[in-house]
């Protein structure tokens, strides 16, 4: 069986991820399609529109086969962490062929050669760079310009796309994990990432979450026939204003009580907050109104709104510095299986087989056994913590879900895996 793999968010599922799918599997010569998608919160640093129970089944009823978690360390960490994270589960599961992916440019070739660059940092580019970052940069455009100056304005100008730079990431992450894992891409149609209106038919999920804020009303979705998939739809219809929309300023007073507790010395300590950062926390927090509000109040020049974004989740979560540096070390240690296909029920026993490591299909109580069969041992470790974070994360965004809408909580211990 060719299996092909995906990184996703689903965020939500909507015709251009349909195509990318249709397309991931003509292009891999498929018989099965395996995505690896984000949990509850998602990489810009916010929590996803709708719970990812939701967005496993939209993905499901479209024809993907099976659907892993990314672990909330990776989800909402930073291109490199969000790629080497799926990459890592891919490679791991044993059984997935090729990774394909979306891009702005849908040119393997030249992503491979920014991906190469950016992986062994030759001297020169490195000196470029680093002139860039003291010149008071970002990150990502002191990147961009010091790949344009080493590899010529049009291989460098690509990390200017999100895709594009998500792209590099997974080819970055195959590259340096000695994966055997094979790539394409797919060009995006229509829209671009960031686009905040409706397409004719390609519309980005930015467009459709940014409709279903500024309407606030069920009406909006009649909007949404012809954007995505009527299986999607229904899943949309069925769940608004009982489990979804979450948004960002949902989080806002578990932000508040968590920055409360916190000193400058702790707040440096989570992944993603510098000093400069951390103080600018502390001077201000008193001032927070709102989650977003006050990702605009600490943004500078050098930090974008997404940078900070996530740094502010990752303080929520307690996802530290530390952490991020064990997982660079060691990968994942676990796939969480979301949901299948009944349909697909040959790829689970494949998947049982060929991985490496374990295939949660329900989650074990604190000092159960982590195997899969023969040889179990302690879930400890990396994995451990890892598990117990995606754990919090999900009960934390329910516990949201559950005070918005007046829901009875379900613990992530009784989430049922999705089965079509």
């Amino acid at each position: 069986m060719k299996i092909v793999g995906l990184i996703t968010e689903y965020n939500p599922f909507h015709n251009g991820h349909l195509y990318h799918m249709k397309e991931a599997v003509r292009t891999a010569g498929a018989d099965a399609v395996v995505a690896v998608m984000s949990g509850d919160f998602v990489q810009r640093g916010a929590p996803a529109l709708l719970p990812k129970h939701l967005r496993a089944r939209m993905a499901l009823e479209a024809g993907v086969s099976a659907v892993i978690e990314l672990p909330v360390w990776c989800a909402c960490g930073s291109a490199e962490y969000f790629s080497s994270g799926a990459v890592s589960l891919l490679d791991r599961l044993g059984c997935v062929d090729t990774v394909c992916f979306g891009s702005e440019c849908g040119d393997a070739s030249l992503l491979e050669e920014a991906a190469r660059v950016t992986a062994l940092e030759p001297a020169p580019y490195r000196s470029l760079l680093r002139e860039g970052l003291r010149r008071g940069l970002s990150f990502p455009r002191a990147r961009q310009l010091a790949l344009s100056s080493f590899l010529g304005k049009e291989a460098g100008c690509i990390l200017e796309e999100p895709n594009n730079i998500l792209g590099a990431e997974y080819i970055k992450a195959i590259l340096q994990q000695g994966s055997s894992l094979a790539f394409c891409t797919i060009q995006r149609r229509e829209s671009g990432y960031h686009d905040q209106e409706l397409a004719d038919r390609y519309s980005s999920a930015t467009s459709l979450r940014r409709l279903l804020r500024e309407s606030g009303s069920a009406g909006a979705l009649d909007r949404l026939d012809g954007q995505m998939p009527a299986s999607s739809l229904r899943v949309l219809r069925g769940a608004y204003e009982t489990r979804y929309p979450v948004w960002s300023d949902d989080l806002s007073l578990l932000l508040k009580y968590r920055l409360l507790q916190e000193t400058k010395e702790s707040l440096a300590g989570y992944a993603d907050v510098t000093r400069e950062l951390a103080n600018r926390i502390v001077k201000s927090r008193n001032d927070l109104l709102s989650f977003d509000q006050f990702c605009g109040l600490l943004k500078t020049k050098e930090m974008t709104h997404s940078r900070i974004s996530r740094a502010l989740l990752h303080i929520l979560l307690g996802i530290t510095a530390r952490d991020m540096e064990r997982f660079k070390q060691e990968g994942c240690g676990y796939a969480r299986l979301l949901g299948f296909r009944r349909d697909a029920s040959a790829l689970l026993g494949i998947m049982k087989k060929s991985s490496s490591i374990p295939l949660v299909t329900k989650l074990p109580r604190p000092g159960a056994k982590s195997g899969t069969g023969e040889g179990e041992e302690t879930w400890t470790g990396l994995a451990r913590d890892m598990l117990q974070a995606d754990i919090l994360a999900a009960d934390l965004y329910e516990s949201v879900v559950t005070e918005k809408f007046h829901r009875p909580f379900i613990s992530e211990y009784r989430q049922q895996v999705v089965i079509i």
